[in-house]
């Protein structure tokens, strides 16, 4: 079997809040007619540089046509060398190595007609239990639309939270008071969310103030790539920390600088299945914990997530693919579920992702001659205008 074309459909769809983003779906086609889904996901987080959609189709059929599906270490490898990490958290490289990774994996388990969980050695659950994502509240007006999100989220199933915190220390506080007094025992917070945005002097005061709330962990509570940061902050608090896994070297200065108990691993930041399982591989060696993050994805990547989650045996926090639940439209023919606020693995008899694509939704929420530059470029005047 050989690979004979790539080809990628940059879909754009808006979050139920009004921000649109930009996903790509990746198809790898072979000779023996069989066809390869994934997805880069989320591509409208990426930092200012641009990536130009048929530059790159073009770069990835130069350098996969003719080889065989079935290389996946050599053709991650190469993917790597061509992509390579920055220790940065939002790359272009690995949103590009994951999506290649996933419809690579996606091929081999329908060529054998088996699910990807097989090919990762089977499942230990059917279910992982998830959290909706609470976004910041800049000003004490916002708070009570959050804490309406909650109310309605609830009443769907979802009972535990994470809130993006650390913006206005006044309106976390409020939000979090608000939830405690209205939802009581029902609604679980699992985690402050600082998202790398203030150092870790002022992370440690402010969880001080919010932690009386009974928040379960902290999440990237220092600047970017600030180990001995993270340390000090980690000793500084009684909650378990989290942070994000974006490359190898910083994996292992995590690790050697002792900064983390959980380590926060999604497909999009490390790069696909095979660096993610290394990364869990690297993180039950050395004594810590793993939960599974997200960029939001559409159901496809969700898909990926929640069939790596399956996998493991060191999963021991509650993760955070909730990405479907918050775009107006998806691109499969039937969405991934949620139940009691679960995220239920895609059938293990189903081969390959188990995921079908609607290809009739693709062409209609397709974006001809995509930038991903131009494109957050217009979101972010949006957010302008709109504040």
């Amino acid at each position: 079997m050989k690979i004979t074309n790539i080809l990628l459909d940059v879909v754009s769809i808006p979050r139920h809040t009004g921000f649109v983003c930009q996903h790509a779906i990746v198809r790898i086609v072979t000779d023996e007619g069989i066809v390869g889904i994934g997805e880069m996901s989320d591509f409208s987080h990426l930092p200012k540089y641009s990536v130009d959609v048929r530059d790159l189709q073009a770069t990835l059929q130069a350098s996969l046509v003719g080889r065989d599906p079935f290389e996946l270490i050599a053709i991650n490898r190469e993917m790597a060398e061509m992509f390579p990490e920055t220790m940065y958290y939002y790359e272009k490289g690995t949103f590009i190595r994951c999506g290649i990774d996933i419809a690579l994996h996606d091929l081999v388990g329908k060529a054998l007609g088996v699910n990807i969980s097989t090919l990762l050695g089977g499942r230990v659950r059917d279910k992982l239990k998830v959290c909706y994502p609470i976004f910041r509240s800049r000003t004490l007006e916002e708070v009570s639309a959050n804490v309406d999100v909650v109310r309605k989220r609830l009443a769907q199933g979802f009972d535990v939270f994470r809130l993006y915190a650390g913006v206005n220390p006044d309106a976390d506080e409020a939000f979090l008071d608000q939830v405690r007094q209205e939802f009581g025992s029902r609604v679980t917070i699992k985690s402050l969310d600082y998202s790398h945005l203030l150092d870790w002097k002022s992370a440690l005061r402010t969880t001080k103030r919010l932690e009386p709330y009974g928040v379960q962990l902290v999440e990237s509570p220092a600047y970017r790539n600030d180990f001995e940061g993270l340390r000090n902050f980690r000793m500084g608090v009684d909650l378990p920390v989290s942070e994000h896994v974006w490359s190898f070297k910083q994996l292992q200065d995590m690790i050697r600088h002792d900064s983390v108990d959980i380590l926060n691993i999604a497909l999009i930041f490390i790069g696909g299945f095979q660096a993610a399982r290394k990364a869990a591989a690297a993180a039950e060696v050395s004594g810590k914990g793993v939960l599974i993050g997200t960029t939001q994805e559409l159901s496809l990547g969700t898909a990926a997530q929640a069939i790596f989650g399956a996998s493991l045996t060191n999963l021991n926090a509650i993760s955070d693919p909730t990405g479907p639940e918050l775009y107006v439209d998806d691109v499969t023919t039937e969405p991934v579920r949620y139940e009691n606020g679960y995220l239920l693995v895609p059938g293990a008899d189903k081969p390959g992702l188990g995921m079908d694509i609607d290809w009739e939704k693709v062409e209609r929420l397709k974006v001809e001659g995509f930038s991903w530059g131009a494109q957050k470029v217009a979101n972010l005047q949006d957010r302008t205008s709109s504040s």
